[in-house]
């Protein structure tokens, strides 16, 4: 359990980066000024005054940014790649420690890990907030925003709080997902489906076929 709280910690946070960059930086910053978090030596200037403050700034107008319709977008292109190497930080700075003969291999691990759980978040995020584009012409991006930075701000909490209630409640959410898109696949081609059995059906009953049946009908 030692070592798979830090993982589970990295896993967590490189989560909520895909959410929002800064957020999870922040709360991690935080709780490694306060004691509650220990960091790598090669990130440990996220625990000073100045990052701190760095960080609550960044926060705040990306936060603030993803309330203004279409803004979102351009922003999303730019969080995308941040989103990534956001991941691989805090990934790092959980499962690095001090004076580690393997941090080449680690740094590896945590960009694999860490950023890779963040981009695929962060791909998620980018089609919801698609899909709420074209469904509401992006009235409803603002409220889509928030719940976004709500929940990244709550999971990175989480993530160092209770990292392992976390990743329960993670691995129900992925369950959720995979059933839904097993869902959503079986009815797309039960559609399709139908709708080539309706098209065959109309096409055997033509004018044309008709025709066709009646001439052959004739000459035999």
């Amino acid at each position: 359990m030692e070592h798979v709280v830090p993982i589970l910690i990295g896993l967590g946070l490189a989560a909520s980066c895909g959410l929002r960059v800064f957020v999870p930086l922040l709360v991690l910053a935080a709780a490694a000024r306060f004691g509650g978090v220990q960091l790598s030596p090669a990130m440990s200037i996220l625990s000073t005054d100045g990052a701190l403050l760095a960080l609550s700034v960044a926060s705040l107008i990306e936060v603030a940014a993803y309330w203004i319709p279409w803004v979102d977008h351009a922003l999303d292109v730019v969080a995308a790649p941040l989103a990534v190497g956001a991941g691989t930080l805090v990934a790092g700075s959980q499962w690095i420690a001090p004076g580690s003969e393997q941090d080449l291999l680690k740094w590896g691990a945590a960009l694999v890990g860490g950023g890779g759980v963040a981009g695929a978040v962060k791909a998620g995020s980018v089609a919801l907030r698609g899909l709420s584009t074209v469904s509401t012409a992006g009235v409803a991006n603002p409220v889509v925003s928030t719940v976004e930075s709500a929940t990244s701000l709550l999971a990175s909490i989480m993530a160092i709080v209770v990292p392992v209630v976390l990743a329960l409640l993670g691995l129900v959410a992925l369950a959720c997902v995979v059933m839904l898109a097993v869902v959503v696949i079986r009815r797309r081609r039960r559609r399709k489906g139908v709708e080539a059995l309706t098209a065959a059906s109309a096409g055997a009953y033509s004018p044309i076929a008709l025709s066709s049946s009646r001439r052959i009908a004739a000459n035999s």
